[in-house]
């Protein structure tokens, strides 16, 4: 009946299942806190601001407290990239050494988690499109196994947060072997910095500088940016670990800087808040268009949103799980493929796209529903080498269960 719809044609009853589920996972001490946002048909229907952003101080989650939004980030500098594209600065098939020489005559691994020394030449060039992709044959240390992991770690200092300079960053890096041929399977992996800092390069001013320019300060994401000023620090949330070993949050933040930081991680580095990241996601669920500012062409998006994977890329697990299942790849998003299939790790619509966090983030745009779903957390998990081994044994998860749950009562209270 038309007294049980709620805004944006959802089931009140429905919708008011949501934050006693989501407090539910904070009283039980697995999450200091989330906030979640619901856009549909024009409106924003649902915001829950539950538990803390600082456990210590007290201080509770608020709407616009800010989060850093880890792997949210890619999707933001692909769009950055295709802007380039749309100019004719750039192509997909365009080799990268064209502006990144760094990654010329590249190696690769003979066995992705053998000897770094044991390698042969790689086939052809890194594309444009393969770093959007993910089939560069790059890697991180958390998704790799052996050796490699290793001088990932050695080489580069850890995937946020790292002491070197972009330059200094670029050549380690490509002085390192490709874990597989370019173009030959989806290896998730530091692409997308990569990525960043050809934008930077073509647009001769760094990456945070042409997010601003192109795309935070048109759609007026002012909270959006690669640090937090002292200002701003109060409404930030601390990131926090689960230690098994005490059953209790610990607080592992990382550190705050005094002014921009050198390095601008293209692949996770941006902060952001549910209203700022409502926007950008917002855009993309129109098609490169929102509040009368276009960024991209309408046929960019859709081509952005398009599985790229081919079957047998898809049968390659990610994470260890059989990720692709439900699921394809475009250019720096995922795109559900099969609803049904889809219902084994959350919930959505064939058409449905987005790319969630390391810290545990996640958004979805859903072109049939006419949706936007945030949620945010800071639950860090471990990105040091070979973490993604360790991922099945690792304790404390409740933090993570509690998004699939988030997920589906949505799209429950719609009545799916």
């Amino acid at each position: 009946m038309d007294g049980d719809r709620a805004n944006g044609g959802f089931v009140q009853a429905g919708l008011a299942q949501i934050p006693p589920a989501l407090q539910a996972v904070v009283d039980a001490g697995d999450l200091c806190g989330l906030v979640t946002l619901i856009w549909r048909k024009g409106e924003v229907v649902q915001v829950n601001t539950i538990g803390r952003r600082d456990l210590e101080a007290g201080a509770p989650m608020t709407r616009d407290t800010l989060f850093r939004i880890a792997s949210m980030t890619k999707p933001v500098t692909s769009i950055a990239a295709l802007m380039l594209l749309e100019e004719g600065k750039l192509r997909l098939e365009d080799p990268i050494t064209g502006w990144l020489p760094e990654f010329s005559e590249m190696q690769v691994l003979k066995d992705a988690a053998g000897p770094i020394e044991d390698t042969y030449p790689a086939p052809r060039e890194i594309t444009v499109e393969d770093l959007m992709t993910h089939r560069a044959g790059l890697a991180y240390a958390f998704t790799s196994m052996g050796p490699i992991a290793q001088a990932h770690e050695e080489r580069l200092g850890p995937p946020l947060g790292t002491p070197l300079t972009p330059d200094i960053w670029l050549k380690a890096l490509g002085g390192l072997p490709l874990s597989y041929p370019p173009g030959e399977r989806f290896h998730y992996s530091h692409a997308t910095e990569v990525l960043g800092f050809l934008v930077a390069r073509i647009e001769g001013k760094p990456l945070g500088q042409v997010l601003k320019d192109r795309i935070f300060s048109p759609l007026g994401m002012h909270d959006t940016d690669f640090w937090c000023p002292p200002e701003k620090r109060g409404r930030m949330s601390k990131l926090y670990r689960m230690d098994p070993d005490i059953g209790k949050l610990e607080d592992v933040s990382l550190p705050h800087v005094d002014s921009q930081p050198g390095f601008e991680a293209g692949g996770g580095g941006l902060i952001s808040t549910a209203d700022d990241y409502l926007k950008f996601a917002r855009m993309m669920l129109n098609k490169g268009e929102v509040d009368g500012v276009r960024l991209v062409q309408t046929g960019t998006v859709e081509m952005m949103t398009r599985n790229r994977l081919t079957d047998a890329q898809r049968q390659v697990p990610f994470m260890g799980l059989p990720f692709w299942l439900s699921q394809g790849f475009g250019l720096g998003v995922s795109v559900i493929t099969d609803a049904e299939q889809h219902a084994w790790m959350g919930a959505g619509s064939k058409g449905a796209f987005g790319w969630p966090g390391a810290f545990g983030t996640w958004w979805q745009a859903d072109p049939a529903e006419d949706m936007v779903v945030i949620y945010l957390i800071q639950d860090s998990m471990p990105l040091g080498p070979e973490a993604v081994a360790n991922l099945a044994e690792r304790r404390g998860l409740g933090g993570r269960a509690a998004l699939p749950v988030f997920q589906k009562l949505v799209y429950g209270a719609l009545g799916k």
